[in-house]
This record gives structure tokens, C-alpha cells and sequence, in this order.
């Protein structure tokens, strides 16, 4: 390899690095927008559009099969995510909210409120939020079996006039430390402040059949471990940093 090949490639993979390591900058609201399903609220136009456009599992969709986006703001009380969502198929096969909801279309959040990392698996180091298509949240519990954390999350979500494909997703969450347990809980949410940094990923569940999901695509292009990128369930670590700014 030349010097002039090194150099390019070094170049390119630092690139590739640095755009990988950049922080989602998620501004304070000054008055909250109000979870509808519609994107009006004032809050939203200070935050910036980040892709949902990463594959870790399947095939790279059509645009028109899926595409999506997000912003996210905050309050002292809340965190607020915005999803614009392109799906030409909805599915919600499951009845039971807690069984396979993976396979469905679903909206999941990934939040780990001291940016620690780590092993999240069956534990609340880190939360993974499930939103279905009935707005009910699902995490795994400490025994390995999946739970209701509703009252950690308030969802909606409409479909936009003049396109049947597009929808408008909105969330706010509560944010638990990782005191939260399954018996006996004095967990309580925490106060969110300016310079806050946080664990986050934003993923979406795309399914056309009831033969479950075909896409699992998300916001960061997770590193691979042993071919394997659908981490985001297990690895706090493998998380984009959330900074809650003024």
C-alpha cells in the first residue's frame, strides 16, 4: 500500500469514527410538547432530525417499505421523542402486549440514565422500551420475562393526511436510574438537568406479514460481535450519548 493509500484510508476510517462518536445535542423545552401524535408543538423545531436508517437486522429496507427519523427534547421531568415514521405495512399479529412483541411493528427506545454501559440483559442498568402499536411499553424483568413499564411511558401515535404511509410518533418518558427493581420499588424518577449525559438508541421493528419482522433498523450503526450487531437488547455499551443542552 502506498503512503498516499494509508493516508486515505486513515482518513476515511477517522471520518467514519468521529461521525459515529458525535452526541445527540437534545434541547431544553421551554414548554412541553404535548404527546398527540401531531409534530405542531413549538418544542420541536429547536431539535434536530437524526436518521433511523442503521441495519442490524435483515435486509436494508425500501424507502417506501421504512424510513424514519426522530428528535428528541427534554424537561427537568421528561425526556420527548418525536418519530416521523414511513411504513407501508402496519402489523400488530400478537394480542397478548407481551408475547413476541418484537415481531410486530414496534417503536423501541433504548435509555440508560448514567451512561454507564454494560450488560442490560434481564436487569435495569439500561432500559429498553418497547412501544407497540397499542402504545403499551415492554422491557424485559429481572427473571428474563417481559413486563408492562406503561407508567414509565406515555405514547401516541397518528397517521398524517394526504399520506397513509407517514405517521407521526410521540413519546415521553420518565427517566429511572438503575435502582429501579421488579418487588419492593422506592425507585423514583430523576430530576434532568443541563450537561446530563445519557445512554440512547433509537430502533424501529418493521414487519409485513405476520410471519414477524423482516427489518430491525436503527440509529447507530453498531459495531458487530462475531457478525452479530443486534446488541442493543444486551450492551448498554454499544449506545449513542444523549446531552441534554440549554
Amino acid at each position: 500500500m502506498t503512503k498516499l493509500s494509508f493516508a486515505l484510508c486513515l482518513t476515511v476510517g477517522l471520518a467514519t469514527w468521529a461521525s459515529q462518536s458525535l452526541a445527540y445535542d437534545a434541547p431544553k423545552a421551554s414548554t412541553p410538547p404535548v404527546i398527540d401524535g401531531d409534530a405542531s408543538d413549538a418544542a420541536w423545531s429547536n431539535a434536530p432530525w437524526q436518521a433511523i436508517d442503521q441495519l442490524t437486522l435483515g435486509e436494508q429496507p425500501a424507502a417506501e417499505d421504512f424510513s424514519g427519523r426522530f428528535k428528541i427534547v427534554w424537561t427537568p421531568s421528561k425526556l420527548y421523542l418525536l418519530g416521523e415514521i414511513v411504513d407501508d405495512i402496519l402489523i400488530d399479529t400478537h394480542a397478548d402486549p407481551l408475547e413476541a412483541y418484537w415481531e410486530d411493528d414496534t417503536f423501541e427506545i433504548f435509555l440508560d440514565e448514567d451512561h454507564s454501559g454494560g450488560d442490560h440483559l434481564d436487569n435495569y442498568n439500561a432500559f429498553a422500551y418497547h412501544i407497540a402499536l397499542d402504545n403499551q411499553a415492554i422491557d424485559r424483568n429481572t427473571s428474563g420475562k417481559p413486563r408492562y413499564l406503561n407508567d414509565h411511558v406515555t405514547s401516541v401515535w397518528k397517521r398524517q393526511a394526504g399520506d397513509d404511509n407517514k405517521i407521526i410518533w410521540e413519546a415521553s418518558f420518565d427517566i429511572y436510574p438503575d435502582t429501579f427493581s421488579d418487588t419492593n420499588n422506592k425507585a423514583t424518577p430523576v430530576t434532568l438537568e443541563s450537561g446530563k449525559k445519557m445512554g440512547f438508541m433509537v430502533a424501529y421493528c418493521d414487519s409485513d406479514s405476520s410471519q414477524g419482522r423482516e427489518h430491525f433498523i436503527g440509529s447507530y450503526d453498531i459495531p458487530a460481535l462475531d457478525g452479530d450487531k443486534n446488541r442493543g437488547y444486551i450492551d448498554a455499551s454499544v449506545f449513542e450519548t444523549l446531552v441534554l443542552v440549554d
